[in-house]
């Protein structure tokens, strides 16, 4: 999953399936890769994986029922898209969705350990920040291009001369408190 942290924007995940045994040289947790690392790695991803699939979480849904809660049913829908509906889920963190509980298990760190849980990791790194992008040109100003979303001090910034949009977290501290101002 990607952009749990954030306080704008959709949480992305995504599931990827590999021929067991696969490796993939210089694949590790998207967040110690450089932008241009990842961007190299996808297309190696795409051509050795046997499926992918991508779930995601709109801001209604995140505020609505909860990050957490919001990202599980993401990762089910995720999932849900592959066709192997037999193989198990390795998920990285320490829990599994309620959904996939007879067939999942969590791994603590799994985006520096189990290839697939990297590849995946990788690929809903890019599709966030490729999407955080494309707001970016809708909602000019916020930096969503750089900052993804999450709270740096000049997104903070932004939010506090430029306003609240559709694609803040209104659940998520720095906006509440900003709504609540208001």
């Amino acid at each position: 999953e990607v952009g749990r942290g954030s306080i704008a924007g959709p949480v992305i995940t995504c599931a990827v399936l590999l021929p067991k045994g696969r490796r993939i040289s210089g694949l590790t947790d998207s967040k110690e890769l450089s932008a241009r690392q990842r961007e190299a790695l996808a297309p190696q991803i795409f051509t050795c994986a046997l499926a992918i699939g991508y779930g995601r979480a709109d801001v209604t849904e995140i505020d609505r029922a909860n990050i957490l809660h919001a990202t599980m049913r993401a990762m089910e829908r995720a999932v849900a898209s592959i066709s192997d509906k037999d193989a198990s889920v390795l998920v990285d963190g320490n829990c599994v969705p309620e959904g996939l509980r007879d067939r999942a298990k969590a791994i603590i760190r799994g985006d520096k350990s189990i290839v697939a849980i990297s590849a995946a990791s990788v690929l809903a790194k890019l599709a966030r920040d490729n999407e955080m992008a494309g707001l970016a040109v809708v909602y000019p100003g916020y930096g969503f291009e750089k900052n993804a979303g999450y709270p740096t001090r000049a997104h903070c910034e932004a939010l506090r001369n430029l306003g609240v949009t559709p694609v803040h977290r209104r659940s998520f501290s720095p906006v509440r408190k900003l709504l609540e101002v208001k």
